[in-house]
């Protein structure tokens, strides 16, 4: 990719810049930055969902979408400065990652041309929210085991079984959701990409209470659930291609706001080891310092694999940040001392004690590191399968 910014990457930076300012007011300038982000998907959701439907309105959801589907065909770089700019004005954590980051671009790629016409506008317009059906009870980072069946019945398709770890599921609209539609096939085989409505009789949600006390996460029950036969992406029984391709997209642009959640959090960080003094300790200087450092070629590594879907640089990508976080959770509370054993009432966590317990996850969710590894001695070191 690219580093270099044209002129009109900057005017598109300035209209960035000018747009959040001027929307930016009121009860969302009060906000602190951060709101609504990993592991605070709870905070100030009403005021967030209007949000994201101002944004809708404003033209800044799936701008790297095509034109013709509804996007601004935003480049690469205007993607990347968007992410940037959204993140260091402090506005909050998005409502619909999943719609918008992960089934726009798979309804592009994979899609009908009904489907994209169904779906891709009330996403663009902030009104519909996603989730995704992925990971079981017996099938987390290894998706291929997936058990969640559904039968073609007439113009229905009939879901039954489970999923888990769903984010947001009690506010989304709708699930994609990676079901196995071939009696008795196994592995990657005989899977289907379905889209599901969640606002029906056959769907039950219960919210999984985490380390951190919040609930993003529920599990989500099928019983004799149904969504219509036209609403499978691909073909039935080419789920697992499809669901690669979601994945793919997964590690794509909102990584870059992520890292630049990530130096704030390290800011906040520093500035709490000036507090306390730790700062003053070699050993927490020299954490401090590594830290800095990675950050920086975590971001060159996802500014370089940018524009591809190849799943070794994804994975590259996901064992550099999930291990580096986790270690900033633990300094995060190191340099507080004991002050960081301590809650307020009932509970309530500040943001270094949140990030500490949060980031315990951040090796599992997205993929496991122990996959991750798989894939990347598998697909470039060429190992046999273990």
């Amino acid at each position: 990719m690219d580093l270099r910014h044209t002129p009109e990457d900057e005017r598109f930076r300035e209209e960035v810049r000018e747009w959040l300012a001027e929307n930016l007011t009121g009860e969302l300038a009060e906000l602190p930055p951060g709101t609504g982000g990993p592991g605070r998907e709870h905070e100030a959701l009403e005021l967030r969902k209007e949000w994201e439907r101002r944004l809708g309105a404003g033209g800044w959801i799936g701008i790297g979408l095509p034109k013709e589907h509804g996007g601004r065909g935003a480049t690469l770089m205007q993607q990347v400065i968007f992410a940037e700019e959204y993140a260091r004005a402090g506005a909050p954590g998005r409502v619909n990652h999943m719609g918008e980051n992960l089934l726009a671009p798979t309804l592009v790629a994979f899609g009908t041309e009904e489907q994209r016409k169904r779906f891709l506008p009330g996403i663009l317009r902030g009104e519909e929210l996603w989730c995704q059906g992925y990971s079981e009870p017996g099938a987390g980072s290894d998706l291929a085991s997936v058990r969640t069946r559904a039968e073609l019945r007439g113009d229905r398709w009939v879901i039954n079984g489970q999923k888990v770890w769903t984010s947001l599921a009690e506010h989304a609209d709708w699930c994609f959701a990676v079901v196995r539609t071939e009696p008795g096939s196994e592995r990657h085989r005989g899977l289907s990409y379905l889209l599901v409505p969640m606002k029906q009789p056959g769907v039950e949600i219960r919210p999984i209470t985490q380390i951190t006390g919040t609930s993003e996460f529920s599990e989500v029950f099928f019983e004799d659930a149904e969504t219509d036969a036209d609403n499978v992406v691909g073909e039935p029984g080419e789920g697992w291609r499809v669901a690669m391709g979601t994945l793919g997209f997964e590690r794509g642009v909102a990584t870059l706001a992520q890292q630049i959640g990530f130096e704030r959090e390290l800011r906040e960080t520093i500035a709490a080891a000036r507090e306390s003094g730790a700062i003053e300790r070699p050993e927490v200087a020299d954490r401090l310092i590594d830290a800095w450092v990675e950050l920086r070629a975590m971001r060159y590594q996802a500014m370089r694999t940018l524009g591809g879907q190849d799943p070794v640089a994804a994975s590259i990508s996901k064992l550099l940040w999930g291990p580096w976080h986790q270690r900033l959770g633990e300094l995060a509370v190191d340099v507080r001392g004991a002050a960081a054993t301590v809650t307020g009432p009932d509970y309530e966590l500040d943001a270094a004690q949140g990030l500490f317990l949060f980031s315990r996850a951040d090796t599992i969710y997205a993929g496991s590191n122990e996959v991750q590894r798989n894939i990347i001695s598998e697909r470039m070191l060429g190992l046999p399968r273990g």
